[in-house]
């Protein structure tokens, strides 16, 4: 949780509050089809390796943040350029409504979805 302090009182934001402005910060950008419930990948050696159930992880270390996030992008998107501006929107989203400092924003994708098939079933 993050405190901010000044003469009148304290401040206390939530990780849940923070994580919750990246997704939806996340979810405006075009190419980005929904926040991703979990991903799970294979590392070396085999060992299979479990990440966080949630679509935000937010670390707080000394007052700044560092954002994971795992998204499912719509076919055809170009992931470097919509991984490019969910970077972008979500540090300058949390940063502006929070007032917490942002030194990076990590994008997973997990997925993509092709509306076509979507549509059918």
């Amino acid at each position: 949780m993050e405190v901010m302090t000044n003469s009148t009182g304290s401040l206390k934001i939530s990780r849940d509050v923070i994580a919750t402005i990246a997704g939806c910060a996340a979810t405006e950008i075009e190419g980005v089809a929904a926040l991703a419930p979990f991903t799970s990948g294979l590392t070396t050696g085999w060992v299979l390796k479990a990440r966080s159930s949630l679509p935000v992880a937010v670390t707080l270390n000394d007052d700044v943040a560092c954002i994971d996030i795992n998204l499912n992008l719509e076919y055809g998107a170009k992931i470097p350029e919509v991984s490019a501006k969910v970077q972008s929107a979500v540090k300058d989203a949390v940063q502006n409504m929070t007032g917490v400092a942002v030194t990076k924003v990590n994008v997973h994708v997990a997925g993509v979805v092709i509306a076509d098939a979507a549509a059918e079933a």
